[in-house]
């Protein structure tokens, strides 16, 4: 059985921990506030960082770079899950311009913790998708970009334990191609002011 950390436990960390909780995971949900959930151990970020197998990063991704550079013992050796996007958000609090054009998020994680194994995924659709893809009309992607074959194929095990079909994972290849899945949530704003809050995902159609 894997244990699985998750860092954050805003909308997108609950809603993962609960659907990877359900598929047999022991699940630790790092948070400042200790909850009480079916199957779900909560603890810091220190800690679930520490005594887990996989972490998941679900925080805000414009403070994810601080927040996990100091962890960076606790999680050396292990695959890091990279789901957030970090932008500045605009007045509507919606994202705006990327914090690290010209690179991303998950290209920084990975620099500031080389001993980690850093996989950018599930962060080009609403958090709902992330683990009910068969709700959408078109059948959505889950892309993966990261430097380790043997931590994306990890992954990829994960991802079908929250519905994905294999054929529905693109693996873009190393983390650079991070860059060019955390750009399209720019798209975004435009999505919701048209449509509302409504589940998407931006996908390859063939």
């Amino acid at each position: 059985m894997t244990t699985i950390g998750i860092l954050g436990a805003g909308r997108v960390g609950t809603n993962l921990a609960g659907k990877l909780s359900a598929a047999g995971h022991h699940v630790t949900l790092g948070t400042r506030t200790i909850g009480l959930a079916p199957r779900i151990a909560f603890a810091d970020h220190r800690t679930t960082a520490r005594t887990t197998d996989i972490v998941i990063n679900a925080t805000p991704g414009d403070s994810s770079l601080d927040r996990l550079t100091d962890l960076r013992a606790e999680l050396s050796g292990k695959i890091l899950i990279d789901v957030s996007n970090a932008t500045r958000d605009t007045a509507e609090g919606l994202p705006g311009d990327l914090c690290y054009p010209g690179s991303s998020l998950a290209e920084r994680l990975q620099a500031a913790l080389p001993d980690t194994h850093v996989v950018k995924t599930l962060n080009t659709m609403l958090f709902t998708v992330m683990t009910t893809p068969e709700t959408l009309a078109t059948p959505p992607t889950a892309y993966l970009s990261g430097d380790s074959e043997h931590a994306k194929k990890t992954v990829s095990g994960l991802l079908g334990d929250l519905g994905w079909q294999p054929e529905r994972i693109e693996d873009l290849g190393d983390i650079t191609t991070a860059r060019a899945t955390e750009a399209m949530i720019l798209v975004v704003p435009h999505i919701m002011r048209r449509h509302g809050f409504k589940p998407f995902a931006v996908s390859v159609a063939r």
